[in-house]
């Protein structure tokens, strides 16, 4: 026990909100694409702190993905069987 290796803690990168970083982003309902990799192949969304975004963005983030679920652009739940 004498030669006993110290570790270091290795702390994650934090992540940054893609949407602060380029400005030039909008979060739209009609745009699918977008909102398509904010949610998990079963239709969930998928939570901030996976994802990175500020809760400014997230919030705004999961109404668009509610609303484009409203109008049948986004799946409520996978197609799988249950």
């Amino acid at each position: 026990m004498a030669f006993q290796k110290k570790r270091r803690r290795m702390y994650p990168r934090r992540k940054i909100c893609r949407f602060c970083a380029d400005k030039s982003l909008m979060i739209d309902y009609k745009d699918v694409r977008t909102l398509k990799y904010f949610t998990t192949e079963r239709g969930k969304i998928i939570p901030r702190r996976i994802s990175g975004n500020c809760a400014k963005h997230q919030r705004v983030l999961n109404t668009g993905i509610k609303r484009a679920r409203n109008i049948a652009l986004l799946p409520y739940a996978s197609n799988m069987a249950i």
